[in-house]
């Protein structure tokens, strides 16, 4: 795994990004991987497609994109809702 360093940060940047570590009780390095993860998330553009399902929107954020794993999750997603719709209709 590679390092990155990130120059030219104001104190102050360092300083919140250090408390936002300690409340969550990692270090520097752990809090700001979490930062940017959640920055990228956040810049993801959101696909117009109304054919796009729920699971095809949240895939790329849950994990990685695994044929086999994304099927099995659709079979057992399925399951559950044919036994919703017998149960309650």
């Amino acid at each position: 795994m590679g390092d990155l360093l990130i120059r030219d940060t104001c104190d102050a940047m360092k300083r919140n990004i250090a408390v936002h570590a300690e409340r969550r009780g990692g270090s520097l390095s752990d809090e700001t991987r979490r930062l940017v993860q959640k920055g990228m998330i956040a810049d993801e553009t959101v696909a117009d497609d109304d054919d796009l399902t729920g699971w095809d929107s949240l895939r790329s954020i849950l994990g990685p994109e695994n044929d086999d794993e994304a099927e099995e999750f659709a079979t057992i997603m399925d399951e559950i809702e044919a036994v919703r719709k017998r149960d309650f209709c």
